[in-house]
């Protein structure tokens, strides 16, 4: 179960990432570094030391340029041994990813539509879907691309599952246990239903690294997680 749990390590600082990778011990074995972590804690040299200390990193940096770039990117981040990597879910972009990602053991993961994102975010942005819409047009171009996974809302998730088989990985944000504060998530659901819709690993980073015992906090959403868990083949 820890295994599908993965803390958001979104801090600017080294010591304080080091510091909540050291309070959560072995409850937890795999985190996820994004921009703030990766631009303003040296995430890079991070994720390759927690990697050596035996744990699992998600490297978030949502790539997307030029098909060359994005080959060469990815391949530079699948040399660390890094679990995963997300790359925008245009279909070019996906498909170099993979290119860059052969051979080697990472999951590229195509960001569907952010969770902070609603039905009016995605009109503002030029689409002529509402968001569940646009969420499955990539899914169905990230199974096409060949990639490993996707990264989708809760709220879509059980669509995506039957969009991309049993296989591919569908990773969640915005994830918040009940009655936590749902900050700037408007597709936020709690980790038991994420599972229950055919999430594979569940991201989650303020209830636990901003929590008083960021321990006990990650406990306890594991303890939600058991009693919902849901098999992916």
């Amino acid at each position: 179960m820890a295994g599908q749990l993965i803390v958001g390590l979104d801090v600017s600082s080294r010591a304080r990432a080091e510091e909540i990778v050291s309070l959560l011990g072995d409850s937890v074995d795999f985190y996820k570094i994004g921009y703030q972590c990766f631009y303003g804690a040296d995430g890079f040299n991070l994720g390759k030391t927690l990697l050596a200390a035996g744990k699992k990193v998600f490297f978030d940096l949502k790539l997307l340029d030029i098909d060359n770039t994005v080959e060469k990117g990815v391949a530079a981040i699948a040399e660390t041994g890094a679990t995963m990597l997300t790359v925008h879910a245009y279909p070019k972009a996906m498909r170099a990813a993979q290119k860059g990602a052969e051979g080697s053991g990472l999951c590229v993961l195509g960001v569907t539509v952010l969770t902070s994102m609603d039905d009016v975010d995605v009109k503002d942005a030029g689409y002529a879907r509402d968001a569940a819409g646009l969420v499955a047009l990539r899914a169905q171009q990230a199974r096409e691309a060949g990639i490993g996974g996707v990264v989708a809302s809760a709220h879509e998730a059980e669509m995506v599952r039957t969009i991309v088989g049993k296989t591919m990985a569908i990773v969640t944000p915005g994830i918040r246990p009940a009655g936590a504060d749902l900050g700037d998530q408007k597709r936020a659901t709690t980790p038991g239903d994420a599972l229950s819709a055919g999430a594979s690993h569940l991201v989650v980073a303020r209830p636990i690294i901003a929590a008083p015992d960021p321990a006990a906090a990650a406990k306890a959403i594991l303890a939600e997680m058991e009693g919902k868990r849901v098999s992916v083949a």
